[in-house]
């Protein structure tokens, strides 16, 4: 009867001591290495369980932003992380332990988010008199911090020098300009609007000038450079040009919407 009390006794025993060998080793899988109390002994933790994972971009679009969350990360976390960006798979490359890898990737996607958008829908109005006489409209999408630039009219050929070959046949160099409407903006989110740098020029052609026996066409502007704050879903009105030698100003103003 004794010895059949101590075989089963022994059989528990048994029973137990892989369970508690399974739950050592399960949590031995993923330690967190930042929790222990010296350097040397989280070193060591690292080491010994160092694995490398591969984190993919999904919203970061040039090469600049992916800098910025490659130094983000090597700020924010034990300098001893190994981290590389992979600029043409356009992926952050780690290297420790699970835990501390966990938690980077985890503040990678907070900041790998897409770009809100805007739709930028400028309006120049010709008043005379106080009367509103044309109206134009000019929409463009622009992404949050990226410059956005519009054009519409014609190039006009400008003579530039002349100059003479061998074969005493002189030749004429021409440069282009643009005539027309030309936008240039940069939207910047805030709290509770958006940061707007944006130049409107508006140009066209007058009489030609004759210059050393070259007719050079004459070309007038208007052009309005400037940065504001402009509320969304309200329009803004950036200025008002009165245009030279006439009773007409031009009003331009801009309103900011956001694309869901």
């Amino acid at each position: 009867m004794i010895h059949s009390r101590l075989t089963l006794g022994s059989l528990c025993l048994l029973a137990l001591f892989p369970l508690n060998l399974a739950a050592r080793a399960q949590s031995a899988e993923s330690p967190d290495c930042s929790k222990l109390p010296t350097h040397t002994e989280e070193a060591d933790c690292t080491h010994a369980h160092l694995v490398t994972k591969t984190i993919y971009l999904e919203n970061v679009t040039t090469q600049n932003e992916a800098n910025e969350i490659l130094v983000a990360v090597r700020n924010m976390f034990d300098p001893a992380l190994k981290v590389y960006l992979i600029t043409t798979q356009n992926a952050i490359s780690l290297s420790s332990y699970p835990a501390e890898i966990a938690r980077v990737e985890t503040f990678i996607h907070l900041l790998d988010k897409p770009r809100k958008s805007y739709r930028l829908t400028y309006t120049i109005a010709i008043v005379e008199d106080g009367k509103n006489i044309g109206t134009q409209h000019y929409s463009m999408i622009a992404a949050d911090g990226q410059r956005t630039t519009m054009k519409e009219g014609d190039k006009i050929p400008v003579a530039t020098g002349t100059f003479s070959t061998d074969s005493a046949s002189a030749q004429t160099q021409f440069t282009y300009l643009d005539v027309g409407m030309n936008f240039d903006a940069t939207v910047t989110s805030l709290a509770n609007g958006v940061s707007l740098k944006s130049k409107v020029e508006q140009s066209s052609i007058g009489p030609t000038n004759t210059i050393a026996g070259v007719a050079e066409p004459v070309v007038r502007q208007s052009v309005l450079d400037g940065s504001s704050i402009a509320p969304l879903g309200k329009p803004l009105m950036l200025g008002s040009i009165d245009i030279p030698n006439s009773t007409r100003r031009l009003d331009i103003d801009v309103m900011v919407e956001p694309i869901k």
